[in-house]
């Protein structure tokens, strides 16, 4: 599914015009957007979080010359899936 496939499905079952479902799909992303860009964790009940990770910094090499090279620590954005989803899935698959 993708981002015009949600909002048509919106709009259908909440039966509302296209524009107004976009906008709320628009201001949820913008929303969860803006959040995560704070350093916040989002947590819907019954569907998941995102959350972060912090990646160490660490020593590689680079494939081409050989050369060690330093990678910084950086933060990682995942999904959790909720108990509650993960059955479901389960259930369906």
């Amino acid at each position: 599914m993708i981002k015009a496939d949600l909002i048509n499905k919106i709009s259908k079952d909440m039966n509302i015009p296209k524009q107004e479902a976009e906008q709320g799909v628009n201001l949820f992303f913008t929303t969860i957007r803006e959040s995560l860009l704070k350093g916040q964790e989002i947590e819907v009940r019954g569907f998941g979080s995102f959350r972060f990770r912090t990646r160490p910094g660490r020593t590689g090499r680079n494939p081409r010359t050989g050369e060690t090279v330093s990678v910084p620590p950086k933060k990682i954005l995942y999904f959790k899936p909720s108990k509650q989803l993960k059955t479901m899935i389960n259930k369906a698959g």
